[in-house]
């Protein structure tokens, strides 16, 4: 039986809660501090919402540097833990991206989504409802799969099909079920230019701190992409 992406996270939120800062050097080492990187030191005065905000890493530290947060997540579990951890510095409620999201127009300065996209089939709602909440000239920073990551290791034949896949985590002591979209380069590009001007396109390369911890994966890291990051801007209205 096939978990949803609720059911999975609410299994995997303790070992994201309690581990992922540390112990996954995937996050710590790699997709973290290039996703970082693509804002600014400040972000005082800016409305920041984290999209998929899972147990608050990210919400920390964008409230680290001034600004004000509000963090959304499909898991209710997810969500519990990124209450705990930031307290009140924080605004944090369950949702699913897949449906439309529940804030006013040009009300977010930047829409920040880390590794969240590809549990979603259709990007056109969450690509729209993005422009729509974002100000003129706002920034939507996302992460995902890079698509020759999961063509490669999941052994697949059709690059070009979107495609479900299925993969088994173990986190914490628990073994998941996780399953999310595979889509290409192509669509991940196309998609995004339908509603955004593309600022940057980023392939990661791990930090070199990550050497000294793991350093097998380090070396196929500096080798293979395994996360993109995408960098895209709202179009400013013309007078």
């Amino acid at each position: 039986m096939t978990n949803t992406p609720e059911e999975s996270f609410d299994q995997l939120a303790k070992a994201y809660d309690q581990e992922m800062d540390h112990a996954s050097p995937f996050n710590t080492h790699y997709e973290r501090p290039a996703m970082m990187k693509e804002l600014p030191d400040d972000l005082e005065g800016l409305n920041v919402l984290d999209a998929g905000c899972s147990a608050g890493w990210y919400a920390e530290q964008l409230v680290n540097r001034g600004a004000s947060v509000t963090g959304i997540d499909i898991s209710s579990k997810m969500i519990k833990a990124a209450k705990y951890r930031l307290k009140e510095r924080a605004s944090f409620f369950q949702h699913d991206l897949s449906q439309p999201l529940p804030f006013e127009d040009n009300s977010f300065d930047v829409v920040v989504s880390s590794l969240t996209l590809h549990y979603l089939k259709d990007w056109n709602d969450i690509m729209s409802e993005v422009e729509r909440i974002l100000k003129p000239g706002g920034i939507f920073l996302y992460s995902t799969h890079h698509p020759f990551m999961d063509f490669i290791q999941m052994k697949e034949e059709n690059y070009f099909e979107k495609k479900l896949l299925h993969d088994v985590w173990t986190k914490g002591g628990k073994t998941v079920e996780v399953s999310f979209y595979r889509r290409s380069l192509q669509e991940i590009v196309q998609q995004t230019l339908q509603y955004f001007d593309l600022k940057n396109l980023i392939e990661p390369l791990p930090i070199k701190e990550m050497e000294q911890i793991t350093a097998d994966r380090y070396e196929y890291l500096t080798k293979n992409p395994h996360f993109l990051i995408i960098k895209a801007g709202k179009r400013q209205v013309n007078p």
